[in-house]
């Protein structure tokens, strides 16, 4: 059975869309990245399951990289063992090529859509299309707001936190877990394991699951994981093991959750709204290394930050519908037996590069 993995490399956060996509492979070591292009629509994810379904019948390991804006829908597949990718490269994670040809190239999809008929509904798809970009902006109006009370929150915490112990916990880790070397190139991919969406937040845990038998569970409400998975990462880096780095959706430069499949080992952080929800090897409570003051402050907080952030999700449901109904206008007007076609073909070229 092919090893297929979950991720995301773009999230929706206070700092309005963030985005890894820059990061989806190394275009240093890849031999084919087909950037699609073309508008709502017009069959960009109906392509890349395409591709995915006939690679995972190859028996060949797929990683499915999910859309934040509708994590039922694709913004990449990639390919690990060939070398190869297909990620969508329109806004809001617009991607131009940089070996054409050699390396990455344009997959055309908008030559698929009748252009008479989608002119003709020009109105229609202006409309829409204006209705989703406001969505989008108060969605992060409300993200923003929620967030600058959470990190008030957060450093309230902080203050109290124990980080010597948390040091001792670690430094005890790396003695038993990343003491042997792993003979890899000691490579970091970075990857988002989750994004807020319209349908709340959604964490792909299951790839954790599939890639580590062995998880450490940090319990941590207030981002206080950070430096822990940050020390665990450098040690098994140095011990030349290749690891993917989820880094947080709401700071990217933070990590949230570290996975070495060299080794079959986890961390994973967990709050009440990211549960890991599976048995790990051991839990480890960080909250319980601080003793905050002003409790009901904190819970005050807490409230307000929910409902900012539900704010938030409500115009990000709004987003969504507008999408749903521009899509529907260009639906009609679009080949997508051409696109299935098409995708079989490119499909047949990547089976033709496994062993």
């Amino acid at each position: 059975m092919a090893m297929v993995t979950n991720f995301f490399v773009g999230a929706n956060s206070g700092e309005g869309f963030q985005n890894l996509f820059s990061e989806v492979v190394d275009l240093a070591d890849t031999y084919d990245l087909m950037v699609l292009k073309g508008g709502p629509g017009v069959g960009k994810n109906t392509f890349m399951r395409e591709i995915g379904r006939c690679m995972e019948a190859a028996g060949a390991p797929v990683e499915y990289l999910w859309c934040s804006g509708d994590p039922d829908s694709l913004d990449g597949v990639v390919l690990p063992s060939i070398r190869c990718a297909v990620v969508d490269g329109t806004a809001p994670h617009v991607m131009e090529h940089q070996y054409p040809a050699a390396v990455d190239r344009y997959v055309n999809l908008g030559r698929f859509y009748d252009l008479t008929a989608a002119k003709a509904a020009a109105e229609e798809v202006k409309e829409h299309t204006h209705a989703y970009k406001a969505a989008y902006q108060r969605a992060y109006r409300n993200l923003k707001a929620a967030r600058q009370v959470e990190l008030d929150t957060i450093a309230a915490v902080r203050e109290t936190f124990d980080a010597s112990k948390a040091e001792r916990r670690t430094m005890g880790i790396i003695a038993r877990e990343l003491r042997r070397g792993g003979g890899e190139a000691g490579k970091t991919t970075r990857r988002f394991l989750g994004s807020l969406t319209h349908k709340g937040y959604i964490w792909r845990f299951d790839s954790v699951d599939a890639l580590c038998p062995k998880v450490y569970e940090l319990a941590d409400s207030y981002e206080l994981a950070g430096e822990t998975l940050a020390q665990l990462h450098r040690a098994a880096e140095a011990n030349g093991w290749n690891t993917i780095a989820c880094m947080a959706p709401e700071d990217p430069r933070r990590m949230e959750h570290l996975l070495i499949p060299g080794l079959g080992l986890g961390f994973v952080t967990s709050r009440p709204d990211m549960e890991y929800g599976g048995k790990p090897y051991r839990r480890i409570c960080l909250d319980a290394m601080t003793e905050p003051k002003n409790r009901a402050r904190l819970r005050f907080q807490l409230r307000m930050t929910a409902l900012l952030r539900e704010e938030g999700m409500v115009a990000l449901r709004e987003a969504k519908t507008n999408h749903d109904a521009l899509e529907a206008v260009y639906n009609p007007y679009v080949d997508f037996d051409g696109v299935r076609a098409l995708a079989a073909l490119e499909a047949g070229r990547l089976l033709s590069y496994l062993d």
